[in-house]
């Protein structure tokens, strides 16, 4: 949105007697009044979170930052960064529990998704938002579609995630170019479609599936996911892998038992009936 349009639009406001809305500049074409919050889940990426902070755009309203509890002054160098920074302690374990405690602390009406490793590009997050005011309920990063790429990644896992994504496709109709990348974003009613109710790195499959599953306007947003800057990941291609693949079929299976008990009620009740 043009700067002649959000004076005119406030204007309006303004003549009607209303109050006018606050607009964030996210560039010289753009301007939003949603507020967007950043959920980071981080153990111990003291010496990453400089690199992540600085990447954030200035307009976001707000960071929630998830820690697992860190022994190397993780919640320290995030204050020191932020003064602002909302600190969330983790109470279970997963990457899975740390997404939804921080998605429950969350005040803005767009919610992205960020890993704390120095993976992510935080400038991305205007082609995130700009899919979700164009229309999109769910803006899905991928790795692999036009413009997108990943520094680290093996052959092994690449292979893994598209056989997995594929899998998906034809289960649940999607389109999905990329299936297990943690870099997403929202809008907030999304929770409300959604029943989120695992705890490990799993969970970035699971909204996945179920975002689809809810009939919700999906569109990828190419990312390029660099090396981790410090430290070491905590994935394993075969054992990650097979958990995606347990939450796939379970998610399967509770859509064969949906279908049959909506096709037992239909054959049970009486035409015309009222339940």
């Amino acid at each position: 949105m043009s700067d002649s349009l959000v004076a005119s639009a406030d204007h309006d406001r303004r003549a009607a007697g209303r109050i006018p809305v606050h607009y964030r500049a996210i560039t010289s074409h753009l301007a939003i009044a949603p507020p967007v919050s950043v959920v980071i889940p981080a153990m111990n990426e003291a010496e990453n979170l400089p690199y992540v902070f600085e990447s954030l755009p200035e307009w976001i309203h707000e960071v929630v930052l998830v820690d697992g509890n860190s022994t190397d002054g993780t919640v320290a160098v995030a204050r020191a960064l932020r003064p602002d920074v909302k600190v969330v302690r983790q109470a279970g374990k997963g990457k899975g529990d740390a997404l939804i405690s921080g998605f429950a602390a969350c005040t803005g009406d767009i919610i992205v998704m960020v890993d704390a490793d120095g993976s992510a590009d935080g400038q991305e997050i205007v082609s995130y938002v700009s899919a979700l005011v164009g229309g999109a309920d769910f803006a899905k990063g991928s790795r692999f579609a036009n413009g997108g790429g990943t520094d680290d990644m093996t052959l092994v896992r690449r292979l893994g995630n598209r056989a997995l994504c594929a899998v998906v496709n034809a289960k649940f109709g999607a389109r999905y170019t990329d299936l297990c990348y943690g870099y997403n974003a929202f809008w907030r009613h999304c929770l409300d479609e959604i029943d989120l109710d695992c705890t490990g790195f799993e969970i970035e499959t699971l909204i996945n599936i179920r975002v689809v599953k809810a009939g919700l306007r999906v569109q990828e947003v190419p990312s390029h996911e660099y090396l981790r800057i410090h430290g070491v990941s905590n994935l394993n291609a075969l054992r990650d892998g097979l958990r995606v693949l347990k939450v796939i079929l379970r998610e399967k299976g509770a859509r064969r038992a949906a279908r049959r008990r909506t096709a037992s009620f239909s054959v049970s009740a009486p035409r015309g009936a009222v339940s």
